[in-house]
């Protein structure tokens, strides 16, 4: 049997996969190869986009790992994220005696109904300093991916 009849992931692909997301230090952030693979319709928003794009082309039964730089992955990290929020803005957006702690990550409503959530980097009595960079900003990342079956 040659290698031609393989099917490829294509846009429309539906996989069985196993994946692991690393920091560039090999530390897992998330991975299914300890477990049942994963099975996805491509371009549903299961796996970021970044990460789909390193699939597309790629035959069934490809075992390899994809080294991210931040701009492949989720981006360099923008100062202008790491904003400084009121208490009042605080305890809008807190449970009723919440008390925070700094690394901890907070979800603030946003104007217009959505969410976005920012990690506390210091706080005091006129307000907090929060970083809404994606956790996973300005770092390099391993995206290791055996596919096991293309539908």
């Amino acid at each position: 049997m040659s290698n031609l009849s393989l099917p490829v992931v294509t846009e429309a692909s539906y996989l069985t996969l196993h994946y692991r997301l690393a920091s560039q230090g090999g530390e897992d952030i998330v991975t299914t190869f300890k477990e049942s693979p994963a099975t996805l319709q491509f371009g549903m928003g299961q796996l970021a986009p970044f990460l789909e794009a390193c699939l597309l082309g790629l035959p069934e039964g490809t075992h390899q790992t994809f080294e991210l730089p931040p701009e492949r992955a989720f981006g360099p990290r923008n100062p202008e994220l790491i904003q400084r929020v009121s208490r009042a803005t605080l305890r809008q957006n807190s449970q009723l005696g919440e008390e925070y702690r700094i690394g901890d990550l907070v979800e603030f409503a946003a104007p217009g109904g959505g969410q976005f959530a920012g990690v506390l980097r210091e706080i005091d009595e006129q307000g907090a300093l929060f970083d809404f960079n994606h956790p996973l900003a300005g770092q390099s990342l391993q995206f290791e991916v055996k596919i096991i079956g293309i539908l």
